[in-house]
């Protein structure tokens, strides 16, 4: 389209949730206590990890980094959406809304690959725990990392920079909580067959290279268990999976479900339920998951309460 015919847009005005105020005080509570519960313990894990010396090992390493992944795109979208549940007006200024689209892109994506890093390093934890510590060093860690946000950056820029450039020639009130992809896509008035195909192509070579890395890692994991002769050797190993593989089939079903479909195919009403649990309950979830199964995190908080006590 001619971008002589584009207006010039200075912001967003968000539909929200729901415009029910019988249901906006109970939402309005559900989220806060859930958004509260995740902001505290995923701060929570990042501040234990680093004050306890016992959990400085590749994994919690790790670790951490999925809860600072999990904090920065919750908080990201998390208050704003609190704020309009009983805002007058639920607008968003057109920058506001692409670095709040390009900060969930970019932690997200981090998320994806970080995943599959994290089943890679626990393939390297049981195939040969006698090396772990040298093939994991703490070198060959940051460059995963780096790596991690790095290509989680680049993918948020390219989507962000050509969302953004789209001509919005009508309305200018997007049918969501939050500015993401598909309501901005539905929005425009710009030909988005290039959007499209970027999604399915760049998020879905990430998604792919995540999901491929998290089954070969437990490929070559699971032949490694089975050389392990005892009962409870095995019982283990396959023990300190099980959260992991719990936080992968959450977060990378959800996101399957949410953005490899075409732009004819969203619900955008329906799709708003998915979002909330992506955006906000899944970061609670995350450090729950690893918490509440992890015996070294257990030590870690009874010696923190017994320094505390003292």
């Amino acid at each position: 389209m001619d971008k002589g015919n584009c207006s010039s847009l200075t912001e967003f005005i968000f539909v929200g949730i729901t415009n029910d105020p019988g249901m906006k005080v109970a939402l309005f509570t559900m989220f806060l206590v859930v958004y509260v519960i995740s902001l505290l313990a995923n701060l929570g894990m990042i501040i234990l990890i680093r004050m306890d010396s016992q959990l400085h090992t590749p994994m919690y390493y790790f670790l951490s980094h999925l809860s600072f992944s999990d904090l920065c795109y919750s908080t990201a979208i998390g208050p704003k959406m609190l704020v309009d549940l009983f805002a007058e007006s639920k607008s968003i200024p057109f920058s506001g809304c692409a670095l709040q689209f390009f900060i969930f892109c970019a932690f997200a994506d981090s998320e994806c690959l970080l995943l599959a890093v994290m089943a890679f390093d626990r393939y390297k934890a049981i195939s040969d725990p006698l090396l772990y510590m040298v093939n994991m060093s703490s070198r060959r860690c940051s460059l995963l990392m780096a790596w991690v946000y790095m290509m989680g950056m680049a993918d948020a820029l390219v989507h962000t920079t050509l969302a953004f450039r789209l001509c919005f020639c009508g309305s200018n009130e997007i049918n969501h909580f939050f500015c993401d992809v598909p309501p901005l896509l539905l929005l425009s008035c710009s030909d988005v067959e290039v959007n499209e195909l970027v999604i399915f192509t760049i998020f879905g070579f990430i998604e792919l290279s995540s999901i491929s890395g998290v089954l070969v890692s437990y490929c070559y994991m699971i032949l490694s268990v089975l050389k392990i002769h005892s009962a409870e050797g095995r019982f283990k190993a396959f023990s300190t999976c099980t959260s992991h593989l719990t936080a992968v089939a959450i977060f990378q079903g959800t996101l399957l479900f949410m953005y490899f479909r075409p732009s004819s195919a969203y619900s955008l009403d329906q799709d708003k339920m998915t979002s909330l649990f992506y955006t906000l309950v899944i970061p609670m979830l995350n450090p729950l998951i690893y918490s509440l199964r992890n015996k070294d995190v257990k030590k870690a908080l009874e010696k923190l309460k017994t320094k505390r006590c003292s």
